[in-house]
């Protein structure tokens, strides 16, 4: 099943949306765009707790909007 990630709902003014594979892909690709488009320096534990909470499990083919 599809990971998806609104960025907005971890807490940034960004409509971006990060899906993948699992969860440790949704992850990865979540804090390679904190560092890059927000200029998050460092993923912290807490960082780490609300990615997860608020991450989506979507069937495969089901559109998300």
């Amino acid at each position: 099943m599809e990971k998806v990630i609104y960025c907005r709902d971890v807490g940034f003014d960004c409509n971006g949306v990060i899906r993948a594979k699992s969860e440790e892909e949704a992850m990865q690709l979540a804090a390679e765009h904190a560092k890059t488009v927000h200029g998050v320096k460092e993923i912290t534990p807490e960082m780490v707790t609300k990615i997860k909470s608020v991450m989506q499990e979507n069937p495969e083919g089901h559109v998300m909007t």
